[in-house]
């Protein structure tokens, strides 16, 4: 006998699933620790793009939504005002003020009832001409009502799809917590975009320890999150968190320290471009400009000093504050490195410099982190130790796409296969046991043996 599908599907789409894995993943974490397979010092954190089941081609795209919603709001305010001026209906509502749907609904009431009062003045005049300026003028009528019931339902259509999209800038028709994110595997071959989920997972000995699914494209905002995740549903944070240089930013660093009290290591952007030899004898470089405490002033090549002029700070579309110093020099006329030094910058104005204290700051704790041995070596374990979990994942277990729809059944169906990778590297490593045992046994009996023939 073999189970239906039915009751597969019944099984893995089940909310009781949710309480069942993560209790499995906690119990086969202790289960690790206490058979010595994994240590406790640190977990590596990486995420793959799975692609969702929706489809490709039914998409809705935020700039598109945003753009349609202002033309239909300018277009119903246009409506409006024409109204007011034929003196259709009396206003409403002062016309310097946005106007919402409940003003819209409002409107479309007026024009019912002027719709209404003039069919019964048709049917109660007996003038041939009056009449038929009466229909012409509720003909005019229902042309603007039938416009802005139109206008109504497409407000409505355009603030659902706001709404559905949150702070995302895609999703797909088929699956609304699917965004679109560019993928490695291309069918087109022109970098198009498809519907997935960004799957990130907390490994350990290539064995997945936490995963979370999230609809960002990248990684960067999904590590506080994820964190957060881990420490209130799976277990306490370890010392050391290593991830790529895809989570290394300011809001990322800032958080591991003072809200995790951790250890980050993780790596930035221009972390290796900044090792080379090239960078750090490029003289054009600002990083390589020397430094005057005393005075806070920065000195070029040329030896012209760019002091300090005041503090600027940026905020960007998260709401994180990033705090600069601006830094500029007072006169750049006659520079004979000008064109060097100004060649990506407008010509006019002297040299500025923009400083975050704060970046540096994290940057220079990274450098001296990776420099030290034991911690160096923890870092390189991160590419044997995540990266073959989802090598397994896609291309041995062929799970490349998932099945359900809606993020919480595509949780509960990535949580299945992540422990099926869990269990087959566990059968792996007591095949190998088992291997070894039986080698050492039998190389042991051949040596007794010749032993006691010698």
């Amino acid at each position: 006998q073999t189970p239906s599908y039915r009751t597969i599907n019944r099984f893995r789409v089940n909310p009781i699933i949710d309480r069942l894995l993560q209790s499995l993943f906690i119990n086969f974490r202790t289960q690790l620790i206490e058979q010595n397979l994994i240590d406790e010092e640190s977990i590596y954190i990486d995420g793959t793009k799975i692609e969702a089941n929706a489809n490709k081609y039914t998409f809705v795209w935020r700039k598109n939504t945003e753009r349609f919603n202002k033309k239909v709001v300018e277009q119903s305010r246009e409506i409006y005002r024409e109204a007011i001026v034929n003196e259709v209906i009396p206003e409403l509502k002062d016309e310097t003020q946005d106007i919402t749907l409940e003003t819209l609904y409002e409107f479309k009431n007026r024009l019912e009832e002027k719709i209404e009062d003039l069919n019964n003045d048709i049917s109660n005049s007996k003038d041939v001409a009056e009449r038929k300026m009466m229909r012409s003028e509720r003909t005019e009528i229902k042309k603007t009502k039938k416009l802005l019931s139109e206008n109504i339902n497409r407000q409505i259509k355009y603030k659902k799809q706001l709404d559905i999209l949150g702070e995302r800038n895609s999703y797909s028709k088929t699956d609304h917590d699917a965004t679109f994110m560019r993928m490695k595997d291309d069918h087109m071959m022109n970098g198009q975009l498809k519907p997935g989920y960004n799957l990130q997972i907390a490994t350990n000995s290539q064995f997945v320890l936490s995963y979370d699914i999230f609809p960002n494209p990248t990684d960067t905002r999904t590590l506080t999150p994820f964190l957060n995740n881990i420490r209130n549903n799976y277990f306490n944070l370890p010392n050391y968190i290593v991830a790529d240089a895809g989570y290394g930013s300011e809001e990322n660093y800032k958080t591991i320290l003072d809200e995790f009290n951790r250890t980050p290591l993780i790596t930035y952007s221009m972390y290796l471009k900044e090792q080379t030899k090239k960078y750090k004898e490029n003289i054009y470089n600002t990083q390589n400009w020397k430094y005057d405490e005393l005075r806070d002033e920065i000195i070029c090549p040329s030896n012209r000093r760019l002091p300090f002029k005041r503090y600027s700070y940026r905020i960007d579309k998260y709401k994180y504050k990033r705090d600069f110093k601006l830094y500029e020099s007072d006169n750049c006329n006659n520079c004979e490195l000008f064109d060097l030094c100004r060649k990506n910058a407008y010509q006019s104005t002297n040299k500025k410099i923009m400083k975050n204290n704060v970046w540096e700051y994290f940057k220079h704790m990274t450098q001296k982190l990776l420099s030290k041995p034991e911690t160096e070596k923890i870092y390189k374990q991160r590419k044997i130790d995540v990266e073959p979990v989802f090598g397994y994942l896609k291309a041995i277990l062929g799970f490349t796409r998932v099945s359900l729809r809606g993020k919480t059944k595509v949780k509960r169906e990535l949580g299945i296969a992540l422990m099926a990778t869990n269990i087959r590297k566990m059968v792996a490593l007591r095949a190998t046991k088992i291997k070894n045992y039986s080698k050492k046994s039998v190389n042991s009996y051949f040596l007794k043996n010749l032993r006691s023939f010698k």
